[in-house]
């Protein structure tokens, strides 16, 4: 039978897990055209930044969590400058054999994702090379509320409330700010933009870093309540990639109602049949909204839209 209670709280745990997941993938897959499989690897960095910055340097948990989202937001811009746009191997080589030796990855789905895949393998070796294959946790801060013969962590609660706030945060920075506009520009039409005056290099560089941020973010939020391996990424890649696809067009709004619609179905499914039955459910909603949706939710609002507006 099932508790309503324990829905409510587990569709809210989904929620934030599904939206955390997919916040940072938004901009640089969504926005930017980059099919980033090392988002994964960039959640990791974010979470072992955080529990290292806490059980190494005693920084305060709040704290630690924005240097996670920093450092691996300083690490997005990195491999933005190296890989993805090759500005600094190109700056090199024209002083040395007057010529580009890498074409930007933006928009070759293809490319992109064969250079992200190589850099996720890197980075999970890495880690593991580095710090083993775990290292301490950090533990859960809140405690758990407690309601009839159950109790639910309260720090899972609050990841819903954080989750919507940063969706809020995201939406106003890229449609509310001068910045946006530069960056929605630059990613709509560069020439244009470049004739308009806006440094354009340095929009996508910017914007990969927040994307990036975001998702270092995500697993430092995340830390106290994962464990800390190499491979944590990995149970945020699938979620990530099915929540921004099926949201559409429109990132930050697609990003929430994927979140609600597919927090919705993977809670239910878990709370009756388990986590395993869960995410199954959860890649079958995915495939189905891809079928009769395939420019995605806000895709399909958007057709309506037009359709009422051609017929008033």
């Amino acid at each position: 039978m099932v508790n309503g209670i324990n829905l409510a709280l587990q569709f809210l745990d989904s929620f934030a897990f599904i939206v955390l997941a997919a916040a940072g993938l938004a901009i640089i897959f969504g926005i930017m055209g980059v099919i980033n499989l090392a988002h994964g690897e960039f959640i990791l960095i974010g979470a072992y930044t955080a529990t290292l910055a806490v059980t190494q340097l005693g920084l305060p948990l709040v704290v630690a969590m924005l240097v996670g989202g920093l450092v691996t937001g300083l690490f997005g811009i990195l491999t933005e400058r190296v890989i993805i746009s090759g500005a600094w191997p190109n700056y090199i080589s024209q002083r040395t054999l007057g010529r580009d030796v890498i074409e930007p990855l933006y928009n070759r789905l293809a490319d992109s994702m064969v250079a992200t895949f190589g850099l996720s393998l890197i980075l999970t070796q890495g880690a593991r090379i580095r710090f083993g294959n775990s290292i301490d946790q950090i533990a859960t801060p809140f405690g758990a509320i407690s309601y009839g013969e159950f109790s639910y962590s309260t720090y899972r609660i609050v990841l819903a409330g954080v989750s919507i706030g940063l969706l809020v945060a995201t939406y106003y920075l890229f449609t509310r700010t001068e910045f946006g506009m530069r960056a929605r520009a630059t990613i709509q039409d560069k020439e244009t933009a470049q004739a308009m005056g806006v440094n354009t290099d340095r929009m996508y560089m910017l914007t990969f870093g927040i994307g990036s941020a975001l998702a270092g973010l995500t697993g430092a939020l995340f830390a106290p309540v994962i464990s800390m391996q190499p491979t944590l990424g990995d149970q945020f890649l699938v979620e990530a990639f099915v929540a921004v696809v099926v949201g559409g067009p429109s990132v930050v709004l697609g990003t929430a109602l994927s979140g609600g619609v597919l927090g919705a179905i993977l809670a239910t499914f878990s709370n009756l049949y388990g986590t395993f039955i869960g995410r199954i459910a959860l890649l079958v909603a995915a495939l189905i909204a891809l079928r009769f949706l395939p420019d995605g939710i806000t895709g399909f609002i958007e057709q309506l839209r037009k359709r009422r507006q051609e017929s008033e």
